[in-house]
């Protein structure tokens, strides 16, 4: 079948690789021409995926180029940019969101914002632990597929299938994206621990407790429970918070050896989702109650707001006598 991939970074590179390689005809589209014509020309994506030749089944699309008819689309934009490319879905019957984070203005998920956004059109969620570099070499890896349209989820699904991808169905497209939204915050955290040059009883607890909240939140929201004790929810979380390949680690990482959020970003040239993905957190669970003191201590860290120090005797002091606290 025809795909069209939009977002041609590290992600949308792998997705767009794993499609091709199960036969389909993919169209990778970059957000400017410059870069579409370095991948023309390259057939491979030395800035952001490097070692992997792209097969004869991949096009390449530049900003102007006319989008085609196709079986479905895949989203892997960073979440800042969904909404000023919603127009480029215009046509789509079915969109794949595989970006994970949570939509600044309303505090939606993307699959809410691209089917307010697009007409008459079918979402699909696509998460589990998945970085990018392991996807392309082959690495055995599984995620999820989830709608509300079943016949949409088959279809992801059954396109992304192969010998080292194993996609599963989930009539939870909510709890899916919200648990790969929320883990990088999480995994941020994470990073932070180890930069500090903590154990693996510090990051295990704080791992623990972090999902917690993430479920608490999720829940709150009309989340399954049970989608964040899976692929999307732990899974992700284990794999985005224990690797050197995740960017929300590396930016936790420096962040616990004294660097600065700007930075830490900066020396990443790609997208952090968990640091905006924070903020949108934070006030989805004031609006629900929800307390979160992870994720808000967090976000103090990460603005310079107080001292790694001084968030450590803060979540080691709280009085919690109970681990459901």
């Amino acid at each position: 079948m025809d795909v069209v991939v939009f977002g041609a970074g590290s992600w949308g590179t792998a997705l767009t690789l794993i499609l091709a390689r199960n036969g389909h005809n993919v169209f990778l589209a970059d957000h400017t021409e410059h870069d579409a014509e370095l991948l023309r020309s390259d057939r491979e994506n030395k800035r952001y995926l490097p070692g992997f030749e792209f097969p004869e089944n991949i096009t390449i699309l530049g900003p102007n180029d006319d989008v085609p008819n196709s079986a479905f689309s895949v989203l892997a934009i960073p979440t800042a940019f969904v909404r000023s490319n919603l127009a480029r879905f215009e046509g789509q019957s079915v969109v794949c969101v595989a970006s994970k984070g949570l939509d600044p203005e309303t505090g939606g998920t993307l699959s809410q914002v691209v089917s307010e956004g697009v007409s008459g059109v079918k979402v699909v969620s696509l998460s589990g632990p998945n970085l990018a570099v392991e996807l392309a070499r082959g690495i055995p890896t599984a995620a999820v597929s989830a709608s509300l349209e079943e016949a949409a989820a088959n279809l992801v699904r059954n396109a992304f299938m192969g010998p080292t991808y194993r996609v599963y169905l989930s009539q939870d497209p909510l709890g899916v994206e919200l648990a790969g939204a929320l883990k990088n915050v999480i995994a941020i955290g994470a990073g932070i621990s180890d930069g500090m040059g903590f154990g693996d009883n510090t990051k295990g607890a704080f791992l623990a407790r972090g999902l917690g909240e993430m479920t608490k939140l999720g829940m709150a929201l009309g989340a399954r429970m049970e989608t964040f004790l899976g692929l999307a929810g732990v899974g992700d979380l284990f794999a985005t918070a224990a690797s050197k390949l995740s960017r929300n680690y590396r930016v936790g990482f420096a962040l616990g050896q004294g660097i600065s959020l700007d930075e830490a970003v900066a020396s990443l040239g790609q997208v952090a989702e968990g640091v905006p993905t924070c903020k949108v957190a934070l006030r989805l669970a004031a609006e629900k109650g929800v307390e979160v003191p992870l994720m808000t201590t967090l976000y103090e860290v990460m603005h310079a707001e107080i001292e790694v120090g001084e968030a450590l005797t803060r979540l080691m002091e709280r009085r919690t006598p109970t681990e459901l606290n």
